[in-house]
């Protein structure tokens, strides 16, 4: 079972970004694999504080990880906690963390392992978008094939940004290796350092003729479709991701993420609370006193119900499993059909001296008992 995140570095859900990321130094120099060669435990901890990072230094992921915990990012739900299955993978994403002293640089800020400190443009932004779905579609999941216009990668130069082969040579400055060293006085004394090559910032080449297609960027604005699953049970305000597939990034860098902000399209009769549905039924007096059968609306099409005689205005009939599904879980609300005895508002006269009549008939005069519970306690009794 997975330790929790916050755990992992040692922080609380209030801290802030510069908390988190301090934090995730700490626990990452302790058990960086530099520091304890062939400690095969101390590296899976390195993992796992990677991995903890990951989720709760960007802020869609943090969220999402605040509100529904590890199974979040279950199938279905967008990229998010995974762990790095290799040492390359962290230094490459995060980097940037143990570059700001010499230490960190030491113990593998930006540290070249077999040309793993080479990169690759520049990472792409992140693209958000709407989507609404109905209530039968978030019962049941769907998958939307968006057209999504955003930065793509040229297909002129391939991503490249060059202007052809030729074009592109190898960094004078670090010779290619995308990396320069220098020694740096340290409280452990004189160590040497790495930081990314301040000529081709990190790439190892260098482009001599810019492609005309993007102007050097190795990407352009267009337009791609993408098919997106939406797991069932999902609610207004949650936001999926989907890794790899927001804008372009530059030069070939990585692609950013698409953000998909669930948008509930209002339903004419029904009314979602949580995992459960609503329905305000409405009934005649007549239908109230003898007892009736009538259909009613539900999320997969329609249900019968049975009325029985004497029902009172306010009573709950309870469908079960007539509700939304938890998202990646295992359980199902209900719907609840509240029903409402409807008063005539206009009366003709002959109506309105059958009814007197009647009110005059003891039955007619209302005599509560135990049996006869409040709207309040029905209610309660209903969610119960």
């Amino acid at each position: 079972m997975k330790r929790d995140y916050y755990e992992i570095l040692g922080v609380s859900k209030s801290s802030s970004a510069d908390e988190i990321k301090k934090a995730y130094r700490k626990v990452a120099m302790q058990f960086h694999p530099d520091r304890n060669p062939g400690d095969k435990a101390s590296e899976e901890k390195f993992k796992e504080a990677a991995e903890a990072y990951e989720v709760l230094s960007d802020a869609d992921k943090k969220a999402k990880y605040d509100r529904y915990g590890h199974q979040a990012f279950g199938p279905g739900m967008g990229g998010g906690g995974r762990q790095a299955s290799n040492m390359e993978d962290i230094f490459s994403q995060f980097g940037d963390v143990f570059g700001d002293d010499a230490f960190g640089s030491f113990f593998g800020g930006g540290r070249s392992r077999g040309g793993g400190g080479r990169t690759r443009g520049q990472r792409g932004s992140n693209l958000r978008i709407k989507m609404k779905l109905n209530f039968e579609e978030i019962a049941n999941g769907v998958t939307k094939n968006v057209k999504v216009k955003k930065n793509v990668a040229c297909n002129t130069c391939s991503g490249s940004g060059a202007k052809d082969k030729n074009s592109v040579q190898t960094c004078h400055t670090c010779n290619g290796s995308g990396q320069v060293r220098k020694m740096a006085n340290t409280f452990l004394g004189q160590m040497q350092t790495v930081t990314a090559c301040p000529t081709c910032h990190g790439e190892g080449q260098t482009v001599t003729a810019k492609c005309t297609a993007c102007r050097g960027e190795g990407r352009v604005y267009g337009e791609e479709t993408i098919s997106i699953d939406i797991p069932a049970g999902v609610q207004e305000g949650m936001q999926l991701s989907m890794s790899g597939k927001g804008n372009a990034g530059e030069r070939g860098g990585a692609n950013g993420d698409l953000i998909i902000q669930i948008e509930e399209e209002a339903h004419h009769e029904l009314h979602r609370d949580g995992l459960n549905v609503s329905y305000d039924l409405y009934i005649s007096f007549p239908d109230a006193s003898f007892g009736t059968s009538v259909e009613v609306p539900t999320i997969d099409g329609r249900a019968k119900i049975k009325i029985p005689a004497g029902t009172q205005s306010g009573k709950i009939f309870r469908l079960k499993g007539k509700g939304f599904p938890e998202v990646q879980g295992y359980g199902r609300g209900d719907q609840l059909v509240y029903v409402n005895v409807w008063t005539p508002q206009d009366l003709s006269s002959e109506e309105k001296s059958l009814l007197e009549k009647l009110n005059a008939s003891p039955n007619f005069k209302p005599k509560p008992d135990k049996n006869n519970k409040s709207f309040f306690e029905r209610v309660k009794e209903a969610f119960n």
